[in-house]
């Protein structure tokens, strides 16, 4: 039996695979957005980035329980989200441009837990808010009773970038 080689893809798929090992999705709130919309009565408030954290994972000291979201919302989409990069890596060594095929698929996690981590924001399950939070909600002529959810700012940071590994 002989093989006879018509085109030599090796290189390419070895590009589109490194692609898919030196690439990371990071979903969450970057510094790069983490601003909010300014109000007059706070002018100096909480960025998302560091009331996504206190959400996260609680303060006790200021009598905030833990309303996890990011963690959750991640893992509950993790399944999705390998089954999306394992065809990507099939379709990186099976076809022509694959590190095109690669660069979509990571942009293609990315949104996928970007919508999971928004999604369990406005879902839940979480701890009710205190009554003291609901009227303090009521005198600024907010009505919502969902945790997490009052201006809708910190849900509308959660983004993903795709960046290399170990980059900072």
């Amino acid at each position: 039996m002989t093989v006879t080689i018509t085109k030599d893809r090796v290189a390419e798929m070895l590009r589109s695979v490194r692609g898919l090992t030196r690439n990371e999705v990071l979903i969450g709130v970057p510094d790069s957005n983490a601003e909010r919309a300014v109000d007059p009565e706070n002018p100096t408030p909480l960025l998302n980035a560091a009331i996504g954290y206190l959400m996260e994972t609680g303060a006790p000291e200021r009598n905030l329980p833990a309303r996890p979201f990011l963690v959750p919302g991640v893992t509950e989409a993790a399944p999705a989200l390998v089954e999306r990069l394992k065809k990507a890596g099939n379709a990186a060594i099976l076809s022509p441009g694959g590190k095109q095929i690669v660069d979509q698929a990571m942009h293609a996690v990315g949104l996928l837990g970007q919508n999971a981590v928004r999604g369990k924001i406005t879902e839940g399950p979480f701890v009710p808010l205190a009554e003291m939070t609901l009227a303090m909600r009521r005198a600024r002529g907010r009505t919502g009773t969902k945790p997490l959810i009052d201006t809708g700012q910190l849900r509308n940071s959660v983004t993903y970038v795709v960046r290399p590994k170990g980059k900072k």
